[in-house]
């Protein structure tokens, strides 16, 4: 739909305010720059229907903004523009020029959830099988990237594990998640193959005579922090032809979930092996598993 031009009476009017308002509140640029375009868009909208900015009523916003989800505006840009209108209808208000605010009752939109960006099982094959373990440091990251990815750790959780959080006789990690809650996750093969690896070969040269608590150490025999194991990921991934830009720690936690679920893995199952205290969080999962379904249904369907 082609708006039709601002009004000079809203332009007028919308400078006013932005220029009381970096005056009153010295707002940053952008964030002026962000209310104009907001407030010029929704007067250019209802002067094709008769009526300016200043006298729009709570049903005019609610139609507004039902015009925007219908034309493709996320609901982020909504949740802006709304923030602008506030801004804008608060200061009308205390200026005494309306005794209401038409956005007294209105809820901001709740941005939708992105789905989680998981790698396919043949990427993680490749990410798992970059780092030189011929060195103590790339076996010992071969051994956090297989245990992340055989036990969907958190990014936290992987590097803060201490020592005595692997059974290897019982094939279990125990692990702290958040708010203290503690679960056993079982670690498979490949994983337990090159924790014994580390354990047996690279931990006592990184860690020397020092007794350290946790699990994974460097020569220094500090643990990794979150940031250098993020570092890591993405310079194994460039090793290993990924786009780095698609691979974080949490990714490897979405694919271990996504790759559960599509060998048919059960809801509360993985729910019980991500820590996840709701089963709504552990359901966005089922998302990403619908969509790879109708991928496959448009690919191979001969009506697909």
């Amino acid at each position: 739909m082609q708006l039709p031009p601002l009004r000079d009476e809203d332009a007028r009017e919308i400078d006013r305010f932005l220029d009381a308002s970096w005056a009153e509140h010295g707002l940053a640029r952008a964030s002026l720059d962000g209310y104009r375009r907001d407030l010029q868009g929704l007067a250019r909208w209802r002067e094709g229907r008769g009526g300016g900015l200043a006298k729009l009523q709570r049903a005019d916003l609610y139609d507004y903004l039902k015009w925007r989800a219908e034309h493709g505006y996320s609901t982020r840009s909504n949740a802006r523009l709304l923030s602008a209108l506030r801004a804008y209808y608060a200061a009308c208000v205390r200026r005494g020029e309306r005794v209401d605010d038409p956005t007294a009752l209105l809820e901001p939109p709740r941005p939708s959830r992105p789905l989680p960006k998981a790698l396919g099982e043949q990427q993680v094959e490749v990410l798992l099988a970059a780092p030189d373990v011929g060195t103590h440091a790339g076996l010992r990251d071969r051994a956090m990237l297989e245990l992340m990815y055989a036990c969907g750790l958190r990014v936290s959780e992987l590097v803060e594990l201490p020592a005595t959080a692997v059974n290897l006789r019982q094939g279990v990690l125990r692990v702290m998640g958040k708010g203290s809650k503690e679960r056993l996750v079982p670690l498979g093969e490949e994983a337990q193959h090159w924790l014994e690896r580390y354990l047996g070969q690279a931990r006592p040269a990184l860690a020397g005579k020092q007794a350290l608590p946790h699990l994974f150490v460097g020569k220094d025999g500090r643990f990794p922090s979150r940031q250098q194991f993020w570092a890591a990921i993405k310079r194994y991934a460039a090793v290993a032809g990924i786009d780095p830009a698609r691979v974080s720690p949490h990714g490897l936690r979405h694919s271990f979930a996504t790759h559960l679920l599509n060998h048919g893995a059960d809801l509360r199952a993985l729910q019980m092996l991500l820590g996840h205290s709701s089963l709504s969080t552990t359901q966005i999962y089922t998302h990403v598993a619908r969509e790879k379904l109708k991928r496959l249904h448009q690919q191979h369907h001969p009506r697909g």
